[in-house]
């Protein structure tokens, strides 16, 4: 049996550390691609189970909405009772509904299978980054954290390519089947790999659970009505209802100990400008996206060409992420911060300002900058965060820095889509410049950390 952690900051030891990277790779990799993996399959399988088109949105809504809502409360839970308990529940959910995506014989049965697939993915995205922090020893903790960014950031772009891979030689419901295996590895490999962590003794809020799935719930549902020009009646609804709960849940929290919202991690300054700069980069990323391979296409390239255009992008953050986790070790994560979404930006205004005819390689190394300076920002952010809450809070923390990064991501796609509808033909360029906006805006907070170097470098330790 893996045996409890009686130090801080010890680790695990080898061998038993390797497979515990190994199985959080796995994890991770599967519940992040799997936010985009069915997009490219929507119209085979609205064909196939013969719907309206417009109804599939919902395989990948209720996927990413069902992680939204379940974060925070799974988070706590893995306070409560330990991450790997939450984070192997949420492994063997995804898996099992993995396996019911792909024999589903109906639309519903999918958007239900998705359902619950979203609530396994969310189990362990809540305390991966907390898990993170107990396989690793404290002065490898930025290299831990490079390599946990280096799966999710890649696996985020790399949805649709795998996609049309495995739709190439095999039906969409392979899509779903192909975590089946893997996951199956993943939790007999964790079960004996993953650390047992120390538990809290607060109580699980039930009422907070509601008020924040109200809040959350309505804030997404927002998000979505203003990308999609919905009714100015239905935006009110949903604002007052996300404000009312909002406001209800945190008053809530004031007045109890470690709760389901971790005000008082926000309380804490480092921490609160890390997770804002963490939001602003995820929503450049995916404005940038979401509409780069429309930008590509009237270059005039095709959707295969398109595809290995944007892999430079993936490929960079994957080799320039594990050098960030070492450098964060020893400079601050606000110069990491700052030079990595100054990059980041620099590479989407480049983009933004291909000429008409352009070659391939032209566009590679703007790929290649855009993708280096994200890498060079994610991983030091993330220890930042981490490092600054206290070694009991670990799951809090990590629950809020997925909810950033599902939040940012929201917004941006929300805003690319807003943008297509009202600027038909320059669409997709004007949110590549949004994309620099927020880049420049997240480098901008982190830079502001600079001023906070002692607390962070306290708190790192």
């Amino acid at each position: 049996m893996t045996e409890i952690l009686s130090q801080p900051g010890d680790g695990l030891k080898q061998p038993q550390r390797f497979w515990a990277i190994v199985t959080t790779a796995m994890a991770i990799f599967m519940t992040v691609i799997d936010s985009s993996i069915a997009n490219v399959a929507l119209p085979t399988i609205s064909a196939d189970l013969k719907v309206d088109a417009s109804a599939t949105v919902w395989i990948v809504n209720a996927y990413q909405v069902a992680i939204v809502l379940s974060l925070l409360p799974l988070a706590s839970l893995g306070d409560i009772f330990g991450y790997k308990r939450v984070y192997l529940s949420g492994l063997v959910l995804f898996t099992a509904a993995s396996l019911a995506c792909a024999l589903s014989p109906s639309l519903s049965a999918l958007v239900l299978a998705r359902v619950a697939q979203g609530i396994g993915a969310a189990g362990v995205m809540s305390v991966n980054t907390a898990l993170v922090r107990f396989i690793h020893p404290a002065h490898r903790l930025g290299y831990g954290i490079g390599i946990s960014a280096v799966v999710i950031a890649v696996s985020a772009a790399a949805g649709p390519t795998v996609a049309s891979a495995i739709l190439a030689v095999l039906p969409w419901p392979f899509l779903f089947a192909v975590n089946v295996p893997i996951g199956v590895a993943a939790v007999a490999l964790g079960a004996s790999a993953l650390p047992f962590t120390p538990r809290s003794s607060h109580r699980f809020d039930f009422a907070s659970t509601i008020l924040s799935a109200i809040a959350f719930g309505s804030l997404i549902a927002l998000i979505d009505t203003v990308g999609h020009d919905g009714s100015p009646i239905l935006i009110a609804a949903e604002f007052a209802a996300a404000a009312i709960a909002g406001v209800l849940l945190c008053r809530r929290q004031l007045s109890l100990p470690p709760a389901l919202l971790p005000i008082d991690l926000l309380r804490i300054p480092i921490f609160a400008l890390s997770l804002l700069t963490c939001a602003c980069s995820f929503a450049a990323q995916m404005l940038a996206l979401v509409s780069l391979p429309f930008h590509l296409h009237a270059l005039g390239y095709s959707a295969v060409a398109i595809g290995l255009l944007i892999t430079p992008w993936p490929l960079a953050i994957a080799i320039v992420a594990p050098i960030s986790g070492r450098l964060s070790d020893r400079y601050p994560a606000g110069l990491l911060g700052l030079v990595g979404l100054m990059a980041f930006g620099a590479g989407l205004a480049a983009l933004a300002l291909l000429p008409a005819r352009v070659g391939a390689l032209d566009i590679v190394w703007r790929m290649a900058l855009a993708g280096a300076g994200f890498g060079l920002y994610q991983s030091p952010n993330n220890r930042t965060m981490q490092a600054a809450a206290p070694r009991a809070r670990s799951g809090a923390a990590s629950g809020l820095i997925a909810m950033a990064r599902l939040l940012g991501q929201t917004v941006g796609a929300a805003l690319a889509g807003l943008l297509f509808r009202r600027l038909t033909g320059d669409g997709a360029v004007a949110a590549i410049w949004l994309g620099v906006f927020f880049a420049v805006a997240g480098a901008i907070v982190s830079a502001i950390r600079l001023t906070d170097t002692p607390q962070q470098k306290a708190t790192s330790t």
